[in-house]
């Protein structure tokens, strides 16, 4: 074979070989006025979120007379902590005692809701009887019933019962959530059936599967959905007014209400009132805020 034959043989199976082609990646500055506007409007939206604790933060440190000034004043001149003191002194608004009821109350709304709606949900994902469809479509429908309907004959019931002016009068009427148990339910629909297999081998009930094998796998869901049902109970105000008449059955809300009358408004107290009020929910929402998340993304709402 000749050297032009060997040569053009070359040429063509280089030719063949694909060509490398350059690529060029946008540089750092151009990847930051690409993000630019979407850092613009997060940072606009935090700002709008952020400002009115900023405003409660700064009322509560300052007079009567600069909250109701007409220039507005971006800190107070001189901080007032003398209002947190006032605030725990005043027995007309007892705060350290809402504070002791709201907790409790809250603390049992969610562990009850938590540990009712969980094994419901359970129940009506994992556990095969005739009704199942039924009873889950029967509790779905009472979310459609509007609450000024229930809550006449609720406090009837509660009358009843003497529980007014007592805590379980505000604890035990909330200690079922039908949203928390459709939650649960889409979330063990979902659930790995080999987990639940394995257990049923290894002789567990049902009960034994859910106690040993379906909670320690519910964390994520648990926290989010108890993140949820604190904040509610907490945030609760009508039920607690109409039934907690005595100021040892009062709740947060309750007492930063008595600051508000027909005649005057305790903007310093009120706004002091309403920091202390938030300052639980803001420590618990930190602390939790990774397992919201992920009980937002687990649960998925599927089936």
């Amino acid at each position: 074979m000749s050297a032009s034959i060997q040569s053009s043989i070359a040429e063509a199976k280089q030719g063949d070989k694909p060509q490398a082609v350059a690529v060029t990646h946008p540089s750092k500055f151009t990847k930051i006025v690409q993000q630019l506007p979407t850092y613009v409007v997060l940072i606009f939206l935090a700002i709008l979120f952020l400002f009115p604790f900023y405003v409660i933060g700064r009322n509560a440190l300052m007079t009567r007379r600069e909250i109701t000034g007409a220039k507005w004043v971006w800190l107070p001149a001189e901080p007032q902590f003398e209002n947190l003191t006032a605030l725990f002194s005043d027995k007309l608004a007892p705060m350290a005692t809402g504070l002791k009821n709201s907790l409790f109350i809250a603390t049992a709304d969610l562990i009850l809701q938590m540990l009712l709606a969980s094994m419901a949900g359970y129940g009506l994902a994992r556990i095969p009887y005739r009704w199942r469809n039924l009873v889950f479509y029967f509790l779905i429908a009472t979310i459609m019933i509007p609450g000024a309907v229930t809550f006449i004959p609720k406090y009837v019931i509660v009358a009843s019962f003497g529980w007014i002016n007592t805590l379980q009068g505000l604890i035990i009427p909330n200690a079922f959530n039908v949203f928390a148990c459709f939650v649960f339910r889409q979330f063990y629909l979902n659930f790995p059936q080999e987990l639940v297999d394995a257990g049923r081998v290894d002789g567990l009930t049902y009960w034994g599967v859910y106690r040993s094998v379906v909670l320690p796998n519910s964390r994520s869901v648990f926290a989010a959905l108890g993140v949820l049902a604190f904040f509610g109970s907490w945030n609760s105000f009508v039920w607690p007014l109409v039934i907690g008449q005595n100021q040892s059955s009062w709740t947060v809300q309750i007492v930063l209400s008595t600051f508000m009358t027909a005649q005057t408004v305790n903007l310093p107290a009120l706004f002091m009132g309403a920091a202390v009020g938030i300052l639980p929910l803001f420590v618990l929402f930190l602390i939790f805020q990774r397992y919201i998340a992920q009980g937002v993304t687990f649960t998925g709402l599927k089936g």
